[in-house]
């Protein structure tokens, strides 16, 4: 899942601020905070179950759930993730379902037109018809535990202390609203509409190569589909709300080697997917175990099942594949009546929803969601009136019907590959590298997932609405994804790279990550031999920065050339002999990463408003092409127009410089890239005052790593680090009674738990904690009983 929003912290400031004014902080702090949190040891009487379930949470927090049967097995998941996580699941439920004004007040209503529109519940409604009777059974069991839950916590008076904080109580759970969840998943993962609104403007705003070479890959049908985005302008600037887009690279590592290259002489598996770190954590570690499966891993909360990890047999993990699956249509609506769209000569009427928006405190915002034939109108989510000119409509995969949970769930009992990717066919968003391995040797995987087979065009720029030579004609077969089963090289990693060569026959994406993490995986497993655990999980936490060794050699030959390299001899000195390990305790990645994010910046920033670079897709992966064409002898039209690369090099490296010097002082050897680059998890209720901001998020702690290393640690203009592994996981399928795990900050999501940030300093040092499948576990044991 993704970071929480500017406007959520706004939001939940307000909100915490006004109760604040009520409670002493101590008594609030130490009693009444500590009065919800969960019962784990004991008896607990749960009139739903059938049979009695245990509950073992070990010295992790894990929880180790038995049950007599299926049906009491997700009747206790559902309860056991409420006891730690139910303010972040009905948070999680409302901002899919666009209902979070009704408890925060008029500053989320943005948001909330905004995932209305997007329509990720309807499109959760539409799915929950088409699911098999066994998994509608499944949701059925696992909302029956969350409402056990909530029904004893409000007969108690032990609700979590959030919900007082915000003076609501919780509806409810719905199976509706575990699907709502996983659609939110596929909107974190499975976007790039923004990328085709920027280009919109920008084929508006500039002509010949300034315009192409904002493109990552200029498309082929060019002329005729820029001529359209020309002839029909949609607002861009100020019809977008920037804070509510996912991160760029909601992106992750994974990997499996054969047994042909380890100490044991079976597959490893590692994955380690890179999202939001909030408190609690997106992912929530669990075993479920029944006389039907003994499955290990993750699942969201709100979610039944286990997404990712291990059974007795099999291992799997994955990473976004990140392909094209949104488009944008341009519009016409008949000014007479603007629920009336031209398709192919004709006025068709769109399907308008009301979706009226209650707000806390303030007078209910009527909202209408139209949706034409290609998907909902998307542009004028943040304008108030954008009169009768054209409009930009959205076709999604996740807005068709899907029924990944099925897939989960045969995940969760599959023995081998085929059984596994027999399963991947319910998978369908969002699209994901899954890697797998299985105890009889084999190693596999699959770019999994519904692609879109375009009559026309390659997805980089909306296109005309009202002709039907536009839109999709069905998905790149299953059979015909990319796959690899046992290759000779003896391992198979993906980290968001190109995943097909020039040959593939379908388009996915032109838009993958930047090759530095998936170079230095492969790097260090075809070197290998007789790799362990222990190899694993080292290569996890490698920091080693392969885009400095690409470029650091020519941008340190800009400042000799324009003599800025004399001027600053210390900084200069200081790349000169770095190791390219973005090392906490150095100050080499300080300055070259301030340098990188200056770039864009030096070369775009004054040529767009603030919303439209906000917009901007992959503007290092631009500025990046500009360098190489530019180092080869090739300057395009934006090196050439700013003077060239040696002065736009050297002007980035002096602001950057300056910055640093600011905040850090003169001597550059005090500098330290800890000291810009340090990791959080932000609560969100953790900004409503500097009280609650102290108990609920964990000091702020110097990191190793970056957004490019395989330790990844995606950070902020500010530095602060809040994007990387949610969650590492390393398997040895020698011995899968036992695996190996980080789940930072910790299991549990109340501030009085043990478990609450219990793993932020494992996460800073890759300090791996077992858990075990095979009934050994020990530690705070709880019986639910019917």
């Amino acid at each position: 899942m993704r970071k929480w929003p500017k406007w959520l912290r706004f939001v939940l400031y307000a909100a915490g601020a006004a109760v604040l004014l009520g409670i002493a902080a101590l008594i609030f702090v130490n009693a009444y905070i500590g009065k919800s949190a969960p019962v784990t040891e004991g008896e607990l009487r749960l009139q739903a179950l059938e049979s009695g379930v245990t509950v073992v949470r070990d010295g992790k927090g894990v929880p180790h759930i038995r049950a007599e049967s299926d049906a009491d097995l997700y009747r206790a998941q559902g309860y056991v993730q409420a006891q730690d996580r139910l303010f972040q699941m009905d948070l999680a439920r409302r901002q899919a379902s666009g209902r979070l004004a009704e408890v925060v007040g008029e500053a989320a209503v943005p948001s909330d037109k905004l995932f209305r529109t997007f329509s990720l519940r309807h499109a959760a409604e539409q799915s929950q018809e088409e699911y098999g009777e066994e998994a509608k059974r499944v949701l059925g069991w696992f909302a029956e535990g969350v409402n056990a839950y909530i029904a004893q916590a409000k007969k108690d008076g032990k609700l979590p202390y959030e919900f007082s904080l915000l003076g609501y109580e919780p509806e409810e759970w719905t199976a509706l609203d575990s699907l709502t969840i996983g659609k939110f998943m596929a909107y974190d993962l499975g976007g790039h509409w923004q990328a085709l609104a920027f280009r919109h403007w920008a084929v508006n705003q500039f002509d010949g190569k300034m315009m192409e070479e904002l493109f990552i890959h200029y498309p082929e049908d060019a002329p005729s589909v820029i001529k359209a985005n020309r002839e029909h302008p949609v607002q861009v600037a100020g019809a977008f709300d920037a804070s509510l887009i996912p991160p760029e690279f909601n992106g992750s590592n994974n990997w499996v080697v054969s047994g042909d290259k380890t100490a044991s002489g079976k597959p490893l598996l590692a994955d380690d997917p890179h999202l939001g770190l909030t408190t609690p954590s997106i992912w929530y570690e669990m075993h479920l175990e029944s006389p039907e499966q003994n499955v290990a891993g993750v699942i969201f909360g709100g979610v039944p099942g286990i997404i990712l990890g291990h059974n007795e047999d099999v291992a799997w993990g994955v990473t976004n594949v990140g392909p094209d699956v949104q488009d944008l249509y341009i519009e016409q609506p008949n000014p007479d009546a603007p629920t009336k769209f031209l398709y192919d000569g004709k006025w068709e009427q769109a399907d308008v929803r009301e979706e009226p928006i209650r707000v806390k405190g303030a007078e209910t915002v009527d909202f209408q969601v139209v949706t034409t034939r290609r998907g909902p109108v998307v542009s004028d989510i943040m304008l108030e009136d954008t009169g009768a000119g054209a409009v930009l409509s959205m076709q999604w995969t996740a807005l068709e019907p899907t029924r990944e949970l099925e897939a989960v769930l045969q995940f969760n009992k599959a023995t081998d590959w085929g059984e596994f990717e027999k399963a991947l066919l319910n998978f369908n968003a969002p699209a994901q590298n899954f890697v797998f391995a299985a105890t009889d040797g084999t190693i596999a995987y699959k770019a999994n997932g519904n692609i879109p087979i375009r009559k026309k065009g390659d997805g980089q720029l909306p296109v005309p609405g009202d002709s039907p030579e536009y839109g999709w004609e069905g998905y790149i077969p299953y059979d015909e994804l990319p796959r690899a089963v046992n290759p000779e090289e003896g391992f198979i990693a993906t980290a968001n790279n190109r995943v097909i060569g020039d040959d593939y026959p379908y388009h996915i994406t032109d838009f993958w990550a930047q090759p530095y993490r998936y170079e230095r995986i492969a790097e260090v497993l075809r070197e290998g031999d007789d790799l362990t655990p222990e190899d694993m999980m080292a290569l996890q936490m490698d920091v080693k920065n392969l885009y400095a060794r690409e470029f650091l050699d020519d941008m340190l030959g800009s400042l000799k050339a324009t003599g800025a390299a004399e001027e600053f001899d210390a900084a200069v000195r200081m790349l000169e002999d770095w190791n390219f390990e973005d090392d906490k305790d150095l100050g080499a990645p300080l300055i070259f990463h301030r340098w990188i994010q200056q770039l864009p910046r030096t070369m775009f920033r004054s040529s767009m408003p603030d919303d439209v670079y906000a917009l901007m897709p992959g503007k290092n992966h631009l500025t990046d092409e500009m360098m190489r064409q530019a180092y080869a002898g090739n300057p395009g039209a934006w090196v050439t127009g700013y003077g060239g690369v040696d002065a736009w090099v050297t002007d980035s490296f002096e602001r950057a410089v300056q910055s640093i010097t600011d905040a850090y002082g003169d001597d550059a050897d005090n500098w330290k890239w800890g000291d810009y680059h340090q990791l959080v998890f932000p609560h969100p209720v953790g900004g409503a005052s500097p009280i609650l901001e102290r108990y609920l998020n964990p000091p702020p702690i110097p990191v190793s790593g970056s957004h490019i290393t395989v330790q990844a640690a995606g950070f902020n203009n500010d530095g602060t680090a809040d994007h990387g592994a949610s969650w590492r996981f390393v398997a040895d399928l020698s011995d899968l009674s036992r695996t190996w795990h980080i789940v930072g900050p910790g299991q549990s999501g109340h501030a009085k738990s043990d478990w609450f940030h219990d793993q932020v300093e494992d996460w800073v040092k890759g300090d791996y904690h077992e858990t075990r499948i095979d009934g050994t576990s020990e530690g705070d044991k709880l019986k639910l009983v019917p």
